[in-house]
């Protein structure tokens, strides 16, 4: 198959195909008589499991660790598991920034209450109080004893 049809059947731009080749992710295809690359069920196969991992934001480092341990079939998933552990925790570290996020942008959110005029607005003077290196409602801890 061509890159194009190879591209339809995985949901996966050209530009990434190529991007996966010369990265070595994806082995290049050989070439029909005609000099077009002539993609093999391998090649599909592959792709579709970079997207597989993409879907799950492994990284490209992580995927190139995984096909290389998937190569040698004969080692143990040890490996494996502790890649997959160590996902576990990034991704547990980057919802507790984004449950980070969601509670100062509720706070922020609540310095404006109701219709005003936008130099009124309780949003945009707090934003511009922490670009002068004021405190902010958004990045304060509560405390309002300070």
């Amino acid at each position: 198959m061509r890159i194009g049809e190879l591209s339809k059947r995985t949901s996966c731009d050209i530009e990434t195909i190529r991007y996966y080749e010369k990265s070595g992710l994806l082995a290049e295809p050989g070439r029909n008589s005609s000099g077009y690359r002539e993609y093999a069920t391998e090649h599909l196969e592959r792709l579709q499991f970079i997207r597989h991992c993409r879907s799950l934001q492994l990284s490209l480092a992580e995927i190139r660790v995984l096909l290389d341990l998937q190569a040698n079939p004969a080692l143990g998933c040890q490996s494996v598991d502790e890649l997959l552990d160590g996902h576990i925790a990034q991704v547990r570290e980057q919802m507790a920034a984004l449950r980070t996020l969601e509670q100062q942008l509720v706070k922020l959110r609540k310095q404006c209450q109701g219709p005003h005029s936008v130099e009124e607005c309780g949003i945009l003077q707090n934003l511009n109080e922490a670009a002068e290196s004021h405190e902010c409602a958004c990045h304060d801890d509560g405390d309002n004893t300070k």
